[in-house]
């Protein structure tokens, strides 16, 4: 299957893990909020977490079913000595084992993947668009499977799990039905000087891109660049988040059921700190990450050592203003919604609010209310899921009480609400919190929010755009149009008008920001463009009066044409 990097016969799937299966598990302390963990300081392995043992050599990238058996096949097999394990973050129980794909696997992975590339590139996007659509819908058929999947890796209760792949599906369509009229080779004017020639620009694939995924949203999140790579033309190798190895995987072994006969064009690698690294060095024509700042320039020094192209969006701090003519019933409920979903753990989520003075205390009234009667767990009516990384709980409790030391007021819940031992944090909603507090500068990630006054709309812009993030945001502005109006004063690269997140559902615009938010853009007609390179052709049509480009053109003949030339720009 085409998780694998040695042979292409080779199945994918976990192996069992051992009752020694703590090997390759990222150390907590190491980790970062941003959809990622932060690497140690003093690793220089690898652009993301590091395992305990990783192995820089090669490494048998097959894996065994729940009984040790090799799926497809007799053999019997223990778990590999370089592997790594799964956790539930609800309960700590092993999932599964993982094998830790070293430098030698990755390379072979990307081989694989540019020899199905050259093939895949040559086809027209009529025929790509029939491959990834009936990927589309073997991934519809497995929805139930690769939820079930998503919700036991990140702990989100099943609902949010299918929510988000229906997004992805959403967006696997798009790409596929459109790249072909977003890329087609097109005409540009010739110009004056150059009317002998005809000149188009045509998109080229740019061979194999690699894909470094987050935990917070495993399926919806790396899509938007691995389905969009692949409609571009592009083969891809994808490393999922160590914390999610299984949703990585099953994802590429749905697309060998559906495009057989494009084996190792969509390949997985797994493993966490060495196996990114090796990944950015492996010779891929580009990079796009998803993680926290600190890892993305981690990945980006390691990308500039070749020049690889690269892509980042690494979190934000994201804003939503309320103005006096605002519904805030509806804000309300967008604000806990955007701030509590998915337990916070959403790099667009809402994290900060910005409300004039005069509905501040109401605002906040009707977020308590609704906040209050959420509930975290695991049971078909709780509202969120546990922090699927187990330090993040510490980070909740530590921004929530640097708040409230420095003066700001618990509207609902406190430091308590994120207990020192369990994965559960209660919802916390904070007002009156000093703009340089933690809770207001860094990313929480978790199910938190500020809400704090200000004087009028000019306050909150203000105060909006003084973050370093710049990603998503949100206006409550009475109507479209005021609300759209302070929408095109925010830095942030994605803007909803009287919802939250309104943007996600939407595949046709590109995603991305800037500062701490990353570079590049993922989604929409950008998207697409952004996994490929332009390619500039001119053809000769006939022979120029004045030829400009000739030895043989006297030199008075070129000196009247540039008089002539310089006559007409000097009267436009």
């Amino acid at each position: 299957m085409t998780h694998t990097t040695e042979n292409a016969d080779r199945p994918a799937g976990p192996t069992e893990p051992g009752s020694t299966d703590t090997a390759g598990q990222p150390d907590p302390a190491t980790t970062g909020p941003a959809g990622h963990a932060e690497p140690a300081a003093t690793d220089t392995s690898g652009p993301t977490e590091q395992t305990a043992n990783d192995s820089s050599g090669p490494t048998d990238p097959g894996s065994t079913t729940a009984d040790g058996a090799r799926a497809g096949s007799v053999e019997r097999r223990t778990p590999p000595p370089d592997s790594f394990t799964s956790r539930s973050p609800v309960t700590g129980e092993t999932l599964a084992a993982y094998p830790v794909h070293g430098p030698l696997d990755v390379d072979r992975a990307v081989r694989r993947a540019r020899a199905a590339g050259a093939r895949w590139a040559a086809l027209s996007a009529g025929e790509r668009r029939g491959h990834l659509l009936r990927w589309k819908r073997e991934l519809a058929s497995a929805l139930d499977t690769v939820a079930g999947t998503v919700a036991a890796e990140t702990g989100k209760p099943r609902q949010d799990a299918e929510l988000e792949l229906l997004l992805t599906l959403e967006h696997l369509s798009w790409a596929a039905r459109n790249a072909g009229r977003v890329l087609r080779r097109r005409r540009v004017r010739s110009g004056a000087v150059a009317i002998h020639q005809a000149a188009t620009v045509v998109r080229r694939p740019l061979g194999v891109v690699g894909v470094i995924g987050p935990w917070n949203y495993p399926v919806y999140t790396p899509m938007g660049s691995i389905g969009y790579a692949l409609a571009a033309g592009n083969a891809v190798v994808f490393k999922p988040s160590e914390y999610t190895p299984g949703t990585g995987v099953l994802l590429a072994e749905l697309f060998d059921v559906a495009v057989p006969e494009y084996t190792g064009l969509f390949s997985v690698v797994t493993g966490a700190a060495a196996t990114g690294g090796a990944l950015a060095r492996s010779g891929v024509d580009k990079v796009a990450f998803t993680g926290s700042p600190g890892t993305a320039r981690k990945v980006m020094a390691v990308c500039a050592e070749s020049l690889t192209p690269f892509l980042a969006e690494c979190g934000g701090k994201d804003a939503v203003i309320v103005t006096a003519g605002a519904d805030l019933d509806a804000a309300a409920d967008a604000i806990v919604w955007g701030a509590m979903g998915n337990a916070g753990q959403t790099c667009a989520g809402v994290e900060r609010v910005y409300a004039v003075r005069q509905v501040h205390a109401e605002l906040c009234e009707k977020v308590v209310e609704r906040a209050r009667g959420l509930r975290p767990g695991t049971g078909p009516d709780a509202a969120y899921g546990p922090m699927t990384m187990p330090d993040q709980t510490a980070v909740v409790r530590r921004h929530v009480h640097e708040a409230l030391a420095a003066g700001a007021g618990a509207a609902l819940g406190g430091a308590d609400s994120a207990p020192a031992a369990g994965a559960f944090v209660e919802p916390v909603v904070l007002v009156d919190v000093p703009e340089d507090s933690p809770a207001m500068t860094e990313e929480t990630f978790g199910p938190t929010v500020a809400v704090n006054a200000v004087a009028d709309e000019e306050e909150a812009v203000r105060r909006a755009n003084a973050s370093r993030y710049a990603l998503g945001a949100a206006v409550f502005g009475g109507s479209g149009r005021a609300g759209a109006a302070l929408a095109s004063r925010l830095r942030a690269g994605a803007v909803s008008v009287d919802s939250v997140l309104g943007f996600a559902a939407v595949p046709a615009l590109p995603f991305g920001g800037s500062g701490d938010s990353g570079f590049g853009r993922i989604h929409g007609a950008d998207g697409l463009r952004a996994f490929t390179a332009p390619q500039s052709v001119t053809v000769r049509r006939f022979a120029p009066p004045v030829d400009l480009t000739s030895f043989t053109t006297p030199a008075a003949t070129k000196a009247r044409a540039v008089a002539l030339m310089r006559w007409l720009h000097s009267r436009r």
